[in-house]
C-alpha cells in the first residue's frame, strides 16, 4: 500500500523541480534564432543614408536583447594602430548599439535607426547581429556588405 501512495508524491516532487528550473532559466541551453531579412548578404548600402534593417527574433524561453555591430573589413581584420588621418578625410564607419527586447519570445524588428555618415569610407564591411536570451545564450549572424556613395537609398516610410 505504501508504494502506491509514495509514487504520486514522487511525481509531484519531480514536476515541481522541473517547473522551478524553467522559471530561473538554468535549464535553457537553446540559443535564440535570428532570421535577418535585411540587409542581405552582399548588399550595397548608400553612404549618407539610413539602413533598412529587418529581422525576426525568437527563443524557446524568453529573449533579452539584440545588438548590431558594423565594422570595416578593408584588410581582413588586420588592425594598424599607427594609422593617422588628415582633417576632413573619410573615416571607416563603426557602429555598435544594443536594444532591450526582454519580456518577449518572438520579436519582429524593423527600423531605420542606423544612419551611415556622409564622410564614411567606401568599401567592405561586416554587418553583425547578436541576440541574447534571458539565460545568456547568444546567437549571431554576419553579413558581408559594402558601403558606397552609389548604394541603394531606402525610403523612410515603409
Amino acid at each position: 500500500m505504501k508504494s502506491i501512495v509514495l509514487y504520486p508524491v514522487l511525481l509531484v516532487i519531480v514536476f515541481v523541480n522541473v517547473c522551478i528550473s524553467c522559471s530561473d532559466h538554468e535549464g535553457d541551453t537553446e540559443k535564440p534564432v535570428i532570421n535577418l531579412e535585411a540587409p542581405e548578404e552582399g548588399e550595397i548600402l548608400k553612404i549618407g543614408s539610413d539602413v533598412h534593417f529587418d529581422m525576426e527574433l525568437s527563443d524557446n524561453e524568453m529573449l533579452r536583447s539584440y545588438k548590431v555591430e558594423i565594422h570595416n573589413n578593408f584588410d581582413n581584420h588586420g588592425h594598424d594602430s599607427k594609422a593617422t588621418r588628415a582633417e576632413g578625410e573619410t573615416v571607416p564607419f563603426l557602429f555598435n548599439k544594443s536594444w532591450d527586447i526582454s519580456g518577449s519570445k518572438n520579436v519582429h524588428v524593423h527600423h531605420h535607426e542606423i544612419v551611415i555618415p556622409e564622410n564614411t569610407t567606401e568599401g567592405a564591411y561586416h554587418f553583425m547581429v547578436y541576440c541574447t536570451d534571458e539565460a545568456g545564450n547568444e546567437s549571431y549572424v554576419v553579413r558581408n556588405i559594402e558601403l558606397s556613395h552609389d548604394g541603394e537609398e531606402h525610403d523612410h516610410h515603409h
